[in-house]
């Protein structure tokens, strides 16, 4: 079968082929990939972005951590999980065994092993991960919307910890898959107005006013600040940072009222540099997400269940794993939103 592989610590990937996995533990299961997401830290590793220097020692691996399936193989030990079953899969489940998934946070495992990035992903006809790590996806949910679920889950979980309350003023940084997701959530949570921000961004931002979320800027044409105040009337009670440029961290307190919060959820390559006599005399705080716990992939897949048709527009292409170069090329390029890979068949 047909793979997307990180086979060596520099720019690119290969489209190898490679043996169809094997169940190698009893509460493994196999999926058959219907749908594939590319991820902005798919497209960090296709760069080899800085930052990303611990993936050497574990290549080659197959990419891929934002997808769906059906299960077509299972251990003797996988759960009520039947054959058929459509799921979409945590790709960071805990190993059960260490402090923090004995406390009840999987999410936060010491010894977690991400699906796509530290063993073989989704990017592939097929993939073993283990049962534990599979959602059920409802009916009423087809495999592209199953596949987005990963990211709206980083986006719902990035919205509770920013603690959006109905009537908050909200500003996001970065309007790619995150930060689409974490202004929906935030809409849902009750904000109003949710104010998307881009630089040369404007195939994003249009993704982002198909989704219903009216107020964008773009900083290649506009002043933040100012653009910001005309929006929402002065400063805002949260910002989401998901750009990964360490100078919007700077910029988003800036954009904060006395008491605001600014979450950090992007994956920065450098550090940044924070005015902290401003932090301190303006009561802000800085909260950082990552991921998501189980119970918001339930909460998420609910609502995908109910609402699945609002979040459609996000995705831009479909392409086969054999296109696979030129997906990546459309993600890096900012030209696309989400694209999605089928390797059904490759």
């Amino acid at each position: 079968m047909l793979a997307v592989r990180k086979t060596t610590p520099a720019h690119g990937f290969s489209l190898d082929d490679v043996p169809e996995p094997e169940i190698r533990a009893a509460d493994d299961v196999v999926v058959e990939v219907e749908a594939a997401g590319i991820c902005g830290s798919d497209v960090h590793a296709y760069e080899w972005t800085g930052g990303y220097e611990w993936m050497a020692p574990l290549m080659p691996l197959t990419l891929g951590h934002e997808f769906s399936g059906r299960i077509v193989a299972r251990g003797s030990d996988a759960g009520g999980l039947p054959l058929g079953q459509r799921v979409t899969v945590w790709p960071s489940s805990g190993c059960g065994r260490c402090a923090s998934c004995r406390g009840g946070e999987p999410e936060n495992c010491l010894n977690k092993k991400t699906i796509g990035l530290m063993k073989d992903g989704g990017f592939a006809r097929r993939v073993v991960v283990p049962a534990a790590a599979c959602f059920p996806v409802p009916v009423s949910i087809d495999a592209e919307l199953a596949a987005l679920t990963e990211p709206l889950c980083v986006g719902a979980q990035a919205v509770e910890v920013g603690d959006v309350r109905l009537g908050d003023t909200v500003v996001v940084l970065g309007p790619g898959t995150i930060g689409q997701a974490i202004a929906l959530f935030a809409r849902l949570a009750g904000a109003s107005p949710v104010v998307v921000v881009g630089r040369n961004d404007g195939e994003r931002l249009a993704t982002v006013r198909r989704l219903g979320l009216i107020h964008t800027v773009d900083v290649a044409h506009d002043d933040l600040g100012l653009a910001v105040e005309r929006l929402v009337g002065g400063k805002v009670d949260r910002v989401f940072e998901a750009t990964g440029a360490g100078a919007s961290i700077g910029d988003g307190l800036g954009l904060l009222r006395k008491g605001g919060v600014l979450v950090a959820a992007g994956i920065h390559a450098r550090p940044a540099e924070i005015d902290l006599t401003s932090l301190v005399r303006g009561k802000l705080q800085i909260r950082g997400t990552h991921g998501a716990r189980p119970a918001t992939w339930k909460r998420v897949l609910k609502v995908l269940a109910e609402s699945g048709e609002d979040f459609r527009p996000m995705i831009s292409h479909r392409l086969p794993l054999e296109q696979a170069a030129e997906g990546f090329e459309l993600a890096r390029r900012k030209v696309a939103s989400k694209v999605m890979l089928m390797p059904a068949g490759a």
